[in-house]
């Protein structure tokens, strides 16, 4: 039996699972709109984990990196609904709807929703696209993902900052984001990004801050992070790889291996 299913049409996604399972994408690339309908979400963002409980509405802003874990309840299903809305949709939205500039966004990256009915019911109606063997056109894709915005706007005008700032990130502090975020599994073109700079920008100032390509850089620091995990904090290699920001236990085991001389099971 499938203890796991995804469903996506467009834009809008539907999940369930029925064993704690991690969130493989470390990177938000645009806004997201998710309802917690079953189970829990721990998100380890900013140095610091957070517990999501269901049920629940809440919001990603986009260049957002964290870390998820989606559990279950006993005897039961997580299941959640997202909604991702693209830079294009929402730039074409405000020119149609005349939404002139706004302030440059401050707030936090990801937001709590209070209960509201109305975007509870909107959640509810899209439970049966999901379902039925009829694919969701395009043209109803947009016609949802629009009706999502309405009621965000009602729910809360403040959240047009959130949805409509579409400046790109300040270039920061590269040396200071690299140490806290490279347990981060997300590549140089989206760590550029993130830090305001383009990738050729960003590959220049790594290399005369770390004296080596971010590449390099990372694996070395990754790799010793392991190091110190296994040893001194008695962690088990299956427990500590992906929380380093390696993809798979085997490319992990044989780095480790490389770079130590042994394997991490026997340090």
């Amino acid at each position: 039996m499938n203890d796991t299913c995804v469903s996506q049409v467009n834009n809008l996604m539907y999940s369930c699972y029925q064993q704690s399972t991690r969130g493989y994408e470390q990177f938000a690339p645009e806004h997201t709109l998710g309802y917690f309908m079953a189970g829990e979400t721990h998100i380890f963002a900013n140095g610091r984990t957070e517990i999501v409980k269901a049920p629940m509405i809440g919001m990603v802003r986009r260049h957002t990196l964290m870390k998820t874990v989606k559990i279950p309840p006993p005897g039961g299903e997580f299941r959640s609904v997202n909604i991702f809305f693209d830079q294009a949709f929402l730039r074409r939205y405000s020119m149609e709807n005349e939404i002139g500039p706004v302030e440059k966004y401050t707030g936090a990256p990801m937001l709590e929703l209070r209960f509201d009915p109305f975007l509870k019911g909107y959640f509810d109606s899209l439970l049966p696209y999901f379902s039925h063997p009829a694919p969701l056109s395009e043209s109803m894709a947009e016609i949802k993902t629009r009706e999502a915005v309405e009621l965000l706007l009602r729910h809360d005008p403040a959240l047009k900052e959130f949805l409509f700032d579409f400046s790109d990130p300040y270039k920061i502090d590269l040396e200071a984001f690299m140490n806290q975020n490279y347990m981060y599994n997300v590549t140089s073109q989206q760590f550029a990004k993130l830090t305001g700079r383009s990738l050729a920008a960003f590959k220049r100032d790594f290399q005369k801050i770390f004296g080596q390509p971010p590449s390099q850089w990372l694996l070395k620091k990754r790799l010793t992070e392991a190091y110190y995990q296994i040893r001194d904090k008695g962690h088990k290699p299956v427990d500590v790889y992906l929380t380093v920001g390696f993809e798979n236990l085997s490319h992990f085991s044989y780095s480790f291996k490389k770079e130590f001389g042994v394997a991490p099971s026997m340090v």
